[in-house]
């Protein structure tokens, strides 16, 4: 009937059938990979799952992801607004809406968060190159300090990290729908993800302007949406507070101080030094350059994009067509692993390489090579692939390096964390490129040292969410809140943020009834200038920053100068000074892993 036999009808549903298969197990794949990296992660982190609240969590994230929670709040009331995009403080909410409000359905909402990130990894790194090198960039992620320690943490920079890669593999399979919704999220987790807007331009100018053709309209509303959608929410928040982000103070701190020459270049060598040295990530910047001084010594560049094709393979499954493929090689003197043919896949030159693959038989990116079965074809990334991914994760970690060094008066490795999941793909990709056993020995040890990083602080100041010494910071206050909560009295407490709000607080996990504050911003000099013997009766002084004994800055005292002058910095008053000053006595000492708590009690 219309020209159809009875015979079509299923074959055409067949193919429909077939067509929306890889589909379904692809989406079904990620589900259990997410799933299954969820469990390891919890499992990992079982010991820090009910922590109360850390510093930035404490004052910012979670009271302001209660008022949206307990009133719809989209610009918090019990905190100071900062114009951060509520995407997290929404998912936050909903979360304890779902599951009730405590610190462990928090920590798991954010596992979920970093578990979707390692499943993009691999699905990425199979996507531009192997299954292998996908798990081992996996597995460097997982294991990294910075990765593995806010993991657990009420931060947005994770999730944006989670929408700026998947906004990543959008653009590397040309799907401008799921780049709009992929970027719209990453610039509502964080405003500072917009950063990723001209990099997708720069993209596909560059990969538009190769193929001498015009950018389809789809991709014009993609690159604006998320734009929109920034523009928007700004304005819901200037109708709200007047400003168009954040507030007096935080405009002065994270960008009029900001706007100085000489503080952009020292911040942008910190953040050179944070990416590519601390945390043992010089381990995989060694072993990327080693990659890259041996594939140039060994002329083997173009493996990297083009996946070469063995002559045995070739032999065993195309017979005499293969044999016949190979003498085409070698009467023109051309092999895919031949100095010119790497030079001429570093070069980019598509023309020459067309012909080279003509006259030898060998398959193009569009193509598969004679004999080869179309599923191991498919198996094969394109060649042009990966120089797109290193072109866009190039250009992504630059940008953030410029944007963070020009704005943000805090220097916290975290606000990197978007960038590190494909570099650390590109380490690996290069790390590959030595002998196998070389390659794998240096991705074992760097997995060891990343172990190590969790537990080792260095010889110098460092945040303490740089690793679990956050976990310390938090068992060591739950410890003195305790203590200061069992004594009797209502004494006036004297301490700096965030051990005020901890006290204050009982909802961030520290303390049942709030005890009795005076709030200090810190515990320099110029704050005790301030405070008169009589305004409190207990001093709560306790490490606010990492500052060892072998502290390397003390060798540098020119090193310390450029610290207070442009970072703000001001080491803590000596407890001594103190004591002498207002007529402490020391009522109780806490200690763990180099961090410290000292109660004080004034004498009458």
């Amino acid at each position: 009937m219309h020209g159809e036999t009875r015979s079509d009808r299923p074959a055409s549903r067949n193919i429909t059938f077939r067509s929306a298969r890889p589909k379904l197990l692809i989406g079904l794949r990620a589900i259990l990979g997410s799933l299954a990296a969820f469990v390891v992660l919890c499992l990992l982190h079982y010991p820090l799952l009910r922590l109360p609240y850390y510093w930035d969590e404490a004052g910012y994230y979670i009271p302001a992801a209660l008022d949206f929670y307990s009133s719809g709040q989209l610009v918090p009331s019990s905190t100071l607004p900062t114009g951060h995009t509520p995407l997290v403080i929404i998912y936050l909410a909903l979360a304890w809406r779902a599951l009730g409000f405590s610190s462990l359905v928090t920590r798991a909402a954010m596992i979920v968060f970093a578990a979707c990130t390692l499943t993009s990894v691999y699905a990425l790194g199979r996507r531009v190159a192997d299954r292998e090198i996908g798990c081992w960039s996996v597995l460097l992620l997982a294991l990294s300090p910075l990765f593995f320690a806010q993991s657990v943490l009420a931060h947005l920079d994770l999730a944006a990290g989670l929408f700026t890669l998947l906004a990543l593999l959008a653009l590397l399979d040309e799907r401008p729908w799921h780049f709009a919704l992929a970027s719209t999220c990453a610039v509502l987790s964080k405003e500072t993800a917009v950063v990723l807007l001209p990099v997708a331009g720069i993209f596909l100018w560059w990969q538009h302007r190769r193929a001498a053709s015009s950018l389809p309209r789809a991709w014009w509303v993609a690159c604006f949406a998320p734009l929109a959608v920034l523009v928007a929410w700004a304005g819901f928040y200037h109708q709200a507070t007047g400003f168009w982000t954040g507030n007096h103070q935080y405009l002065r701190y994270n960008l009029y101080s900001t706007l100085d020459p000489v503080r952009m270049l020292l911040t942008l060598l910190r953040r050179l030094y944070e990416t590519f040295v601390g945390g043992f990530n010089w381990l995989l910047t060694a072993g990327a350059i080693a990659g890259i001084r041996w594939a140039q010594r060994n002329k083997i560049g173009a493996a990297l994009e083009t996946p070469v094709i063995p002559a045995k393979l070739v032999l065993r499954e195309s017979g005499g067509a293969g044999m016949a493929n190979l003498g085409k090689c070698a009467a023109n003197g051309l092999d895919s692993r031949s100095p010119a043919f790497a030079e001429d896949e570093l070069r980019g030159n598509d023309r020459a390489r067309a012909t080279s693959e003509e006259s030898c038989g060998h398959p193009s990116a569009d193509a598969p090579a004679p004999g080869i079965s179309e599923a191991s074809a498919r198996n094969r990334p394109e060649p042009s692939t990966l120089r797109r991914f290193v072109f866009l994760g190039g250009w992504l970690t630059t940008a953030y390096l410029v944007m963070l060094s020009m704005v943000g008066g805090a220097v916290l490795p975290r606000y990197l964390l978007p960038i590190f999941p494909p570099l650390v793909l590109i380490a690996v990709i290069l790390i590959w490129r030595l002998p196998r056993l070389a390659a794998r020995s240096i991705m074992v040890f760097t997995a060891g040292c990343f172990v190590w990083a969790w537990f080792l602080n260095p010889p110098y100041p460092f945040p303490f969410e740089d690793n679990l010494a956050y976990a310390d910071f938090i068992r060591l206050h739950e410890q003195a809140a305790q203590f200061l909560e069992a004594q009797p009295g209502n004494r006036r407490i004297l301490t700096a943020w965030p051990a005020s709000d901890e006290l204050a607080r009982p909802i961030l996990g520290y303390v049942r009834q709030p005890l009795n504050l005076v709030a200090l911003e810190g515990f320099g000099r110029q704050e005790f200038h301030r405070v008169s013997p009589e305004s409190f009766d207990c001093l709560y002084f306790y490490s606010r920053r990492w500052d060892p004994s072998n502290n390397w800055l003390r060798s540098f005292p020119w090193v310390q100068r450029l610290q207070q002058r442009y970072f703000e910095y001001q080491p803590q008053i000596p407890e001594q000074d103190l004591a002498e000053r207002y007529h402490l006595r020391l009522l109780a000492s806490f200690e763990r892993r180099g961090q410290w708590v000292r109660i004080y009690v004034r004498q009458y």
